[in-house]
């Protein structure tokens, strides 16, 4: 009869370590569920924060592309629009201001040439006085067709100076007839002219 309660016992102790063991098993598989579905959760919003990254590089990079031929479509009309483009800033300087003050219009050449500092007035003269700076002049094929001396300023004016082509009259003249020549030159500013006479004057240049 003694020996019932020690079988009875030991009985209970394997059930009660079988049931913990199962305890423990169970809440281990909980665990590794949680764990791996905490895991997918993730990926999945990794993968779809990398899917928004994308498709936004994608969405600039046609923008981009998108912009970058209206931009060259807009510089190409730019050029087109403009005829005078294709040529230099100083060509359209001599035909701008021949175009404003050459006395004659109808010229077959416009004479285009530069005189250096130093260089005399009249080269006929031995009282002649002499360039303070460099100035061009522009004339035609004849005397008729007059002549235009300046020098440029840079910001739209130029130096008007009052000398022919040719000198005609009794010399020497003297220094101070040359000198007030020098120092009483004109201020004048230079007007943007009707783009086909310009470039019809182009054409008709000979730059010496």
């Amino acid at each position: 009869m003694k020996k019932l309660p020690k079988i009875f016992y030991c009985n209970v102790t394997l059930v009660l370590l079988f049931l913990l063991l199962v305890a423990c098993t169970g809440g281990t598989n909980e665990a590794s569920k949680t764990d791996t579905t905490e895991n997918k959760s993730t990926s999945q919003s990794e993968k779809k924060f990398d899917d928004t990254e994308e498709s936004s590089q994608v969405d600039k990079e046609e923008e981009v592309t998108d912009s970058t031929p209206e931009t060259e479509e807009v510089v190409t009309e730019s050029k087109e629009e403009n005829p005078l483009s294709k040529y230099s800033s100083k060509e359209i300087e001599y035909a701008r201001i021949w175009l404003q003050l050459g006395s004659n219009q109808e010229i077959a050449d416009l004479y285009v040439r530069h005189i250096s500092t130093g260089t005399p007035l009249n080269s006929e003269d031995d009282t002649s006085a002499n360039y303070l700076e460099d100035v061009i002049q522009l004339s035609g094929t004849r005397l008729v067709d007059g002549s235009v001396t300046y020098s440029g300023n840079g910001d739209g004016t130029i130096n008007l100076y009052n000398v022919p082509l040719r000198w005609d009259g009794k010399y020497p003249a003297g220094e101070k007839f040359y000198n007030d020549i020098i120092e009483n030159t004109n201020l004048v500013n230079v007007d943007i002219g009707n783009d086909a006479k310009i470039i019809e004057l182009i054409n008709k240049m000979n730059i010496e």
